[in-house]
């Protein structure tokens, strides 16, 4: 198994990045959360990989942290959730709150994933809620528990906009000012969200 990549980054495209490792280069099949923080070409790049081995193809998957590679894991053990499925989740909302839709039994944020529909979506909470009791939650509690009413406010207000989960996690994370009122959140947001 193949369980870490570190090199040099040759290109990199929505969904893939190709990297050097000693003159042999690897396609890695990767989620937008780690596009996101992917360097530019010729940068240095570390990922925790996943290899799955089929009849037609040797697939690596590909993830910033061991983290999503975790989560990932998790996913692909779930019936009728595939490798494809798993990164369309995981580039549609990061692992913390997936893990608490899970957790919460939040039906109506799953089904809004692509690919999900009702059924996915509960059979995601039953298979996935039995992994949870090994799943570090320490992170996911502690985000919540500091998480104020403004940031809420002004994640809905970005998802309602149309932007996508991911992007708005992204966004509001590089804001400042975290005691803002959710009005400048959202603004600070916004800009961020233009120049992306």
């Amino acid at each position: 198994m193949i369980g870490r990549i570190a090199g040099v980054v040759l290109s990199k495209g929505p969904g893939q990045v190709l990297v050097d490792v000693g003159g042999v280069a690897y396609e890695i099949e990767i989620p937008m959360s780690t596009y996101d923080r992917v360097g530019a070409q010729d940068s240095r790049v570390v990922l925790h990989t996943h290899l799955v081995v089929r009849d037609d193809a040797h697939l690596l998957y590909g993830f910033f942290s061991e983290r999503e590679r975790e989560l990932f894991r998790a996913l692909i053990k779930v019936n009728g959730v595939g490798p494809r499925l798993a990164l369309a989740i995981q580039s549609s909302v990061d692992s913390d709150s997936f893990v608490r839709c899970v957790r919460d039994n939040d039906i109506k944020a799953l089904v809004a994933l692509p690919g999900i529909g009702k059924k996915t979506a509960e059979r995601l909470i039953v298979e996935m809620r039995d992994r949870l009791p090994d799943w570090n939650l320490a992170d996911s509690i502690a985000a919540e528990s500091s998480a104020s009413q403004a940031v809420t406010d002004a994640e809905a207000a970005l998802l309602g906009m149309g932007y996508r989960p991911v992007q708005v996690t992204s966004a509001l994370a590089q804001l400042d000012d975290p005691d803002a009122d959710a009005g400048a959140l959202i603004r600070l947001a916004l800009r961020r969200l233009s120049d992306a």
